[in-house]
């Protein structure tokens, strides 16, 4: 293996190269009906996607931002409200709570999975919030009800849904999956004994096709998987400016629909995704076994046996990031750091009274993870590249023997 060429973080060139043809033709397809917004192709990818996820609908829309804040709109949440979700995300899951009118609240990640721990939603509940005299959950934080749930899916894996969804349904919260970066991801629930997708296990449940994806549009574009028709009528109609049919307006909407062309790009990459995904598995699964070989102190994604990953990212932790970052750029890899900052600390959010320390779990993952190159592409040589140069930094960090006289 060449040490001289370079590997990227994300290829989005070579899936595009290898479905030319059929890409192209949909760009055909459009400028032949004239058919750019809305229409056949929105329609048959979102039956498409539907099936994907194993529910009843999926409405398209023009962002995974979007399809979030809809989703949240449409199950009802409210001015006022409270959406509790995790500090450890894109803020993407905060914009789309706040922008619904809803204050978010946090709790902790699990810190092997990254991903909600229910044992702090649970205490969440039990002990920063009380219920009024009508019943309703209030926050003791913000004094305002506490509504709906926002989960994250995070790096491809999901959160472990069964006690989340347990907790929501003894204290009448709604779950909104935020599934932006699990297109594709299951987890074993225990109560149904099956597997389950990713997007269809609470009310609604948001995805990004952002083109980093798993599942990405050549542009912005995202979809609401839903199993309730009402629900998926309302999300519909906040997308085109509240109409229930041309002209005609129920209530006030967005422009958050999705453009035709994007849809038949989609639409014709989902064909492709299972196969995708599963190269992303086999990727995840030599890294790990690269990494376990190397013996370098660099610590493997966990995958709990209830999940079923799709490894978006691949995410490891070190106690250098800085210096093995710095590192594998001087060797031509390329890294990424997801995310950096947790949310709670962001200037965006000093409002909300957060401090460090609140979220030791977050704070301590957000300084110490980096993700390494993730594609379904991506070669075994390439791979021992990349564990060779990690091990290669920490070697060179490990003290010199004493010369003894």
């Amino acid at each position: 293996m060449s040490i001289h060429t370079s590997i990227p973080f994300l290829d989005l060139v070579t899936p595009h190269l290898e479905l030319e043809q059929e890409l192209t033709d949909v760009f055909h397809r459009a400028l032949r009906t004239a058919g750019f917004i809305g229409g056949p192709m929105v329609e048959e990818f979102e039956s498409a996607f539907a099936d994907f996820c194993e529910t009843k609908y999926a409405v398209a829309t023009s962002s995974g931002t979007d399809a979030l804040r809809f989703a949240l709109m449409a199950c009802g949440v409210q001015n006022g409200d409270v959406v509790v979700t995790v500090p450890h995300t894109f803020i993407a899951t905060t914009e789309a709570i706040s922008q619904a009118g809803a204050l978010p609240e946090f709790v902790d990640i699990d810190e092997l999975t990254y991903n909600m721990d229910p044992a702090k939603l649970r205490e969440y509940l039990e002990m920063q919030c009380a219920a009024d005299s009508s019943g309703r959950l209030i926050s003791r934080r913000s004094g305002r009800p506490v509504t709906a749930i926002v989960p994250v899916h995070l790096y491809g894996q999901t959160a472990h849904m069964d006690p989340i969804l347990d907790l929501a349904g003894r204290y009448r919260l709604l779950v909104i999956e935020d599934a932006c970066q699990a297109h594709g991801a299951e987890y074993f629930s225990r109560k149904h004994g099956r597997w389950m997708k990713a997007g269809s296990m609470g009310q609604a449940a948001a995805f990004s096709f952002y083109p980093g994806k798993n599942l990405g549009a050549c542009g912005e574009a995202g979809a609401v998987s839903v199993n309730d028709e009402i629900l998926a009528s309302k999300i519909k109609m906040l997308r085109d400016h509240g109409q229930a049919k041309k002209y005609y307006h129920d209530m006030e909407g967005y422009n958050g629909r999705l453009d035709a062309i994007q849809a038949g790009l989609l639409h014709t990459k989902l064909g492709h995704l299972a196969k995708w995904n599963a190269q992303r598995r086999e990727r995840a699964a030599e890294y790990n076994r690269l990494l376990c070989a190397a013996n370098c102190g660099v610590k493997p994604p966990y995958e709990p046996s209830w999940s079923k990953a799709v490894y978006h990212l691949y995410v490891v932790r070190t106690d250098d990031r800085e210096g093995l970052m710095h590192h594998l750029k001087q060797a031509g890899i390329g890294t990424g750091i997801h995310y950096p900052i947790p949310l709670h600390l962001q200037k965006a959010y000093g409002d909300l009274g957060y401090v460090p320390g609140d979220f030791p779990n977050t704070e301590q993952a957000a300084a110490s993870i980096v993700s390494l190159p993730m594609f379904p592409s991506l070669t075994s040589d390439q791979q021992q590249r990349v564990v060779h140069e990690i091990r290669h930094f920490v070697q060179s960090l490990a003290p010199l023997p004493v010369e003894r006289t």
